[in-house]
């Protein structure tokens, strides 16, 4: 007899799961997934590939609805299969409409929701976050009769909704809280040669700003922004991608414990044993995550544990940085800014617009910025993770593996 496992959330990081799981143990469980989309399983990061017309909708699913039925996956999606309640006493879990399914495992991977700020006017109408396929549609629909956008975050999302928007004809401001772009994954220098080199393909941007509210027209869609500094700007479309934050609400609910995220151990596990966590919605060790590379470890060693193989441990690495944006190549991993007990190693070709930073702290990489030529970026990462100390080719190590 299999056994049960409900799967809450049909996004990346459950259905990595998923598959690990069928290859690891393929009779072991009649598995049921409850997805809130009406789709497959799609690749969340190609989005914004979408947006700006490299790829279709189509081109970004992993699995369509054919390999449900192949693999023997009963699949529950769209909005009114949204998982309400989970009943932990009688191992139950429900959707909106009704629908129910008993589980022997639970596995929960509800991903975030985009942090929404509480500016006056976030409520008008063509004011939208960046997350999943319904934004992006309405995103393209807005650039066939609309102009003005502008973007709120000059963080990953953000660069990559703008440079869509920008690639589909519309005017596009990103505004940002900081006066550096990608200031998490870039210092000072590398943030300035990006925004130039956005700023040869059109973009425009109000750094260091703070929103006060958005105007609306007559109608109630938004039409301006109104900064603290008394400036305005004009918008049709306002795209807020300041971030996302984990899903817990179901989990909470249900009891299960949580702080910023579904609180798991080193084996995914929550702390109730029969139901696992992974993705954006969890927190390990004190960690949330944001990227796609740990999801993937996180499922691999999930997977291992629900097989009954139970030899994995996850731990959280360092992760690199990367943009989406065609043309523009950025690295970044680990601590890039240091203190001063750390050493810095700088290689700057402005005719080239290449910027390389490396950060080294007793006789170890412990962080790299790579702008323009990310050839080493994997090489470094390396280096970090296994913390090797690197004085032997300390002399060579900002030209590269080639040279050490």
């Amino acid at each position: 007899m299999k056994q049960r496992l409900v799967v809450i959330g049909n996004g990346m990081a459950g259905m990595r799961t998923v598959e690990e799981l069928l290859s690891a143990a393929p009779e072991k469980y009649a598995i049921t997934v409850f997805g809130a989309e009406p789709y497959g399983n799609y690749n969340r990061i190609m989005l914004s590939s979408v947006l700006c017309g490299d790829k279709t909708i189509e081109d970004i699913v992993i699995n369509d609805r054919q390999w449900y039925i192949d693999n023997g996956i009963t699949l529950h999606a769209g909005e009114n299969k949204t998982v309400s309640r989970i009943d932990r006493k009688n191992r139950k879990i429900y959707a909106q409409d009704g629908t129910f399914a008993g589980y022997d495992r639970l596995l929960i991977a509800t991903g975030s929701k985009a942090i929404i700020p509480s500016i006056p006017g976030n409520d008008l109408d063509g004011v939208i976050s960046f997350r999943d396929i319904f934004d992006v549609n309405r995103m393209l629909s807005y650039t066939k009769s609309h102009h003005k956008a502008i973007v709120l975050g000059g963080g990953l999302l953000g660069l990559e909704a703008a440079n869509g928007l920008v690639l589909r004809g519309m005017d596009v401001t990103v505004i940002h809280n900081n006066e550096v772009l990608l200031n998490r994954q870039m210092d000072r220098p590398a943030g300035k040669m990006l925004q130039t080199e956005l700023e040869q393909r059109g973009l425009k941007f109000k750094m260091a700003a703070k929103t006060q509210q958005l105007i609306g027209d007559d109608n109630g869609h938004v039409k301006a922004v109104r900064f603290e500094d008394g400036s305005q700007l004009e918008c049709d479309l306002f795209i807020m991608a300041i971030g996302v934050r984990p899903n817990i609400a179901l989990a909470q609910e249900a009891g299960i414990y949580c702080e910023r995220g579904i609180v798991v151990n080193n084996t995914l596990q929550s702390y109730d044993p029969s139901i696992y966590a992974v993705g954006e919605c969890i927190q390990h060790r004190g960690d949330t995550f944001g990227l796609v590379a740990p999801l993937f470890e996180q499922a691999k060693v999930c997977a291992n544990h629900l097989s009954n193989h139970g030899v994995a441990e996850y731990s959280t690495l360092p992760t690199a940085t990367k943009l989406k944006v065609t043309g523009i190549n950025l690295f970044s991993v680990g601590d890039f800014m240091g203190d001063k007990s750390c050493e810095c190693i700088h290689f700057t070709d402005p005719a080239l617009g290449i910027y390389k930073k490396l950060v080294i702290k007793a006789n170890k990489l412990i962080g790299a910025v790579l702008y323009g030529d990310t050839t080493n970026g994997n090489w470094y990462q390396e280096l970090l993770e296994k913390e090797e100390p690197v004085s032997g080719i300390r002399d060579a190590l900002i030209f590269g593996k080639a040279y050490v």
